[in-house]
């Protein structure tokens, strides 16, 4: 049956399937994966289906087929490729007809220029939005059958829109769709199933295999894992314990390949992770067994000299710099004067090397920032330090300082030691009692397991007035032992939030009723931390409004160890957004995200992304592609809602990143509250911790030290004192497995 009309109103949308009204009065369901369903509304259209009978919304005709009845290549350009108006759309097809403008949409797109209102900037738009579209069209035709939904097919669509016939290489190896962001095995899986890919099928089993090794490694931190381990894990995703001679060939043919490396004792690694930890482990070795001259023949006439006062541990890491180590790992936890001791090996060097000669460097922005403020010389992140000088073999530098190294995986510590000088100095400094790095390795705790290289711990705190106790409490928490928390501190105080009679209450009360209670309970902390907020609103806005961006962002940071739940991240980003950015000008929102004008925003996922520096965007230089790494924190200063495109100003690293309105979900979240792990290498004037057996299963002594010494001023928790104790007793006992043991150990 044919029904023809025009499409008044959406009444509702899920991932391309939509109930509509008509303008008849008639409703109409079925799926739309072309574009956004929007894009329709208004529009005339052919169907055929049959009248069915909806148990919420009634008599229903429900399509089989959908066809937009005005000239498509109009249609397309005006509703669904960006860049068009309806009369610019209108005019190219009068001049040069459909065909003619496709062929140049395709091959000869500068011949737009010629058009007036087509300038180069709108032009580069027009043309990725029509790749974009092109590919979308093509893959909407050959995955429709297969169930692909408008969001996978428009992730799909967006990696793919450069590659030449991609329905065949897709039809070839479904499995190749796991190389895009966003798809993990089992979605490529599914797709594969549909497509008739048989469950024993070589190439479903060696993209399972690479997932399940990558998975393990980058989710668990771990270089290398056991064979029995990766079976297993096969086992349980793709139910085919039946098939382990499937497995043995495909391990066999990876190896083979030189793409998994087989370690002794049965264990097996991801080649790119096995040839980063095995030139880091022979690149150390190297740089131990070469020695420099003395710097200076008397060090305590030189120390004398400074004005700085060093304890013994301290005095020992210079000794040992000056005696010719050309790489010294500089180990201490909070408040042991790490910073003071690298400022004072760096004046040591300086006898020799010129100041630029000198360069220190950290992962974040933050971090970097703070070693050049405290040490005096020249710093960059990693990453800058990297693109900067990418057309060269190795740094122009003789000593490199390398700070925070704990958060430093091991792909991008080798990556970084590979440019660096083999006869420069090298200091690696790093606090072995914070979470280890996100990604694969730990390289600068496996490296003090090893001791292969000299290594200077320093234990002896600091502090500068006896009413600080961020430092005490730390190394307190650091060791499992229950600080004096609910004294008073200039930089410390614990709220206490508890629920009263609690393990009386959670013998006598039912399960809901139990629950009810603990969620009062999450109520009451998220009231006091809106309480303090509040106190301290008028100095962050202060900030704000003095174009103090950077201290803005790192003023007041709520940090939590988990995402979800009433005291997580995402609950609280939203409770924040209200008291920090109530009255907006500007909005972007997608499904139940909403993103503000001037919200402090955090960068999710590694990725390229179109960039400019500070100064570049100001100037109105042309963007580049930068790589803008996960964990970096900015302001939302501009929504472009014609474009499409919000852009955010990250200040310590001095970029402007755009995005994409449908890119926002995929790279942005809101930063007003953060996660322990999103917050590693930063640090922050006032944090504030939310505390409670809700969160028990992330509680261990390592994420609270590092989350209490993220706090520069004051650091404020507030919750269970029951759970605060418990967590200071609760080690963090997951051991990493790494190349970088199992091969020194061997060996």
């Amino acid at each position: 049956m044919t029904l023809i009309g025009q499409i008044e109103r959406i009444i509702y949308e899920q991932e391309g399937f939509f109930i509509a009204v008509l303008a008849s009065g008639e409703k109409i369901s079925g799926n739309y994966l072309e574009s956004e369903v929007s894009h329709i509304i208004g529009s005339a259209i052919t169907l055929t289906g049959e009248f069915e009978t909806h148990k919420t919304y009634g008599k229903t005709f429900k399509f089989e087929t959908i066809k937009v009845n005005q000239n498509p290549l109009f249609f397309f350009l005006n509703r669904v490729v960006k860049g068009f108006t309806k009369k610019l759309s209108a005019e190219l097809i009068e001049h040069f007809g459909a065909d003619e403008l496709i062929e140049i949409l395709d091959n000869n797109i500068e011949r737009l220029l010629e058009f007036k209102g087509i300038k180069a900037k709108r032009l580069k738009k027009i043309q990725e939005s029509w790749r974009k579209f092109r590919s979308m069209r093509e893959l909407g035709e050959f995955l429709t059958p297969f169930g692909v939904s408008p969001v996978l097919l428009n992730t799909i669509a967006s990696a793919m829109k450069d590659v030449e016939g991609a329905c065949e290489k897709i039809k070839a190896n479904p499995y190749r769709l796991t190389s895009i962001n966003g798809i993990g095995f089992k979605r490529a899986d599914e797709l594969a199933l549909k497509m008739g890919i048989a469950l024993e099928d070589e190439r479903r089993i060696s993209a399972a295999m690479d997932y399940v090794l990558l998975n393990d490694c980058e989710n668990e931190g771990n270089s290398c894992v056991s064979k029995e381990r990766l079976f297993s894990e096969l086992d349980a995703l793709l139910e085919l314990s039946t098939l382990h001679n499937h497995f043995e060939a495909a391990l066999v043919e990876r190896v083979g390949e030189g793409s998994i490396v087989m370690l002794g004792g049965e264990r097996v690694s991801p080649a790119r992770l096995y040839d980063a930890e095995k030139f880091l482990l022979d690149d150390f070795t190297k740089r131990t067994k070469s020695k420099n001259d003395r710097y200076v023949k008397d060090l305590d006439a030189f120390l004398a000299q400074t004005d700085l006062k060093l304890g013994e541990g301290q005095k020992e890491a210079v000794r040992t710099i000056n005696d010719g180590a050309r790489l010294l790992f500089l180990v201490g936890y909070a408040g042991t004067g790490k910073s003071t001791t690298s400022r004072t090996i760096l004046k040591l060097l300086q006898t020799r090397y010129k100041y630029e000669q000198i360069m220190t460097c950290a992962l974040s922005g933050i971090a970097s920032q703070r070693i050049a403020d405290t040490t005096g010389f020249e710093s960059a992140t990693i990453q800058s330090l990297l693109t900067k000088h990418e057309d060269r073999d190795s740094f122009p530098y003789g000593v490199v300082l390398i700070d925070e190294a704990s958060m430093i995986n091991s792909s991008l510590f080798a990556r970084l030691m590979s440019r660096i000088d083999s006869q420069a100095t090298v200091i690696i400094v790093g606090d072995d009692a914070q979470l280890p790095p996100i990604g694969a390795g730990n390289v600068l705790s496996d490296m003090l397991t090893l001791q292969i290289a000299p290594i200077v711990k320093l234990t002896e705190i600091f502090r500068q007035r006896p009413e600080q106790a961020i430092t005490l409490i730390a190394n307190d928490i650091r060791q499992g032992v229950v600080p004096h928390y609910k004294e008073e501190y200039e930089d410390f105080r614990f709220i206490d939030i508890s629920i009263q009679n609690y393990y009386a209450q959670k013998s006598s009360l039912g399960a809901t009723e139990l629950k009810a209670l603990r969620e009062n309970n999450s109520h009451s902390i998220i009231a006091t931390i809106a309480h303090l907020a509040l106190e301290h609103l008028t100095k962050a806005r202060y900030r704000l409004n003095n174009k103090q961006i950077k201290e803005y962002l790192n003023y007041f940071q709520i940090i939590t160890p988990m995402k979800g739940g009433t005291l997580g991240a995402n609950n609280l980003n939203i409770v924040m957004q209200e008291y920090f950015n109530p009255n907006p000008k500007k909005a972007f929102k997608r499904g139940e995200s909403e993103f503000r004008l001037m919200d402090k925003v955090v960068h999710t996922k590694n990725e390229n992304m179109t960039s400019w520096s500070g100064e570049g965007f100001k100037m109105g230089e042309e963007s580049e592609k930068r790589r803008i790494f996960n964990g970096m924190s900015g302001l939302l200063f501009r929504i472009d809602e014609e474009e499409e495109q919000l852009y955010v100003f990250y200040p310590s690293e001095d970029v402007v990143v755009m995005y994409e309105f449908e890119e926002v979900k995929n790279y942005l979240m809101l930063s007003y509250a953060l996660t322990v792990h999103k917050v590693q290498g930063m640090e922050y004037d006032i944090v504030v911790l939310p505390m409670s057996f809700s969160h028990f299963i992330m509680h261990n002594t390592k994420l609270l030290y590092t989350a209490v010494t993220r706090a520069k001023h004051k650091c404020v928790i507030i919750g269970e004192s029951s759970a605060f104790e418990s967590c200071c007793r609760k080690f963090d006992t997951t051991k990493r497995e790494t190349v970088l043991l199992e091969i020194a150990h061997k060996g």
